[in-house]
């Protein structure tokens, strides 16, 4: 796995980059988790994660193969899965 610390905490778009691959949970403002493989991120914050599972209320509610998730559901918060 990469060092993400050396990464411009300015730019995102370098930090979502260097993680594509690696497992990710994002968070919608809605409160719903999708965790799993990042495998795209553009410049909308359009993503596209592989062996995805959807979480409602700390509760799995689907999985998925592939999902893609639109930039424009409110803020997306990103962090390394476990």
């Amino acid at each position: 796995m990469e060092n993400h610390d050396s990464t411009d905490p300015k730019d995102p778009a370098n930090f979502l980059s260097s993680i594509i691959g690696v497992p990710v949970t994002v968070k919608l403002n809605s409160g719903v988790i999708y965790k799993g493989e990042l495998q795209s991120v553009d410049g909308y914050m359009n993503i596209a994660l592989e062996k995805c599972a959807e979480y409602v209320n700390g509760q799995l509610r689907r999985s998925y193969g592939d999902a893609f998730v639109r930039g424009n559901n409110g803020t997306l918060h990103f962090s390394l899965a476990p």
